[in-house]
């Protein structure tokens, strides 16, 4: 099983790349099983919207 620190890793780098079969089954595993992880993977989410959000009215506001 994952650390919850190779989970969180995982976590960001699920952010800017696909994650192989392995890494994605291990940390669905993790995430299942670990509370603070999953927090964290719904927190990343969150800002990952919030800045495709900002990116969007910073570009609106720039035309």
């Amino acid at each position: 099983m994952l650390t919850c620190r190779q989970a969180t890793q995982l976590l960001s780098e699920q952010q800017d790349r696909q994650l192989v079969f392995k890494e994605q089954s291990a940390l669905q595993f993790h995430v299942m099983m670990c509370r603070s992880c999953r927090r964290f993977g719904k927190q990343m989410k969150i800002l990952s919207l919030l800045t495709k959000e900002f990116k969007k009215v910073d570009e609106v506001k720039n035309d």
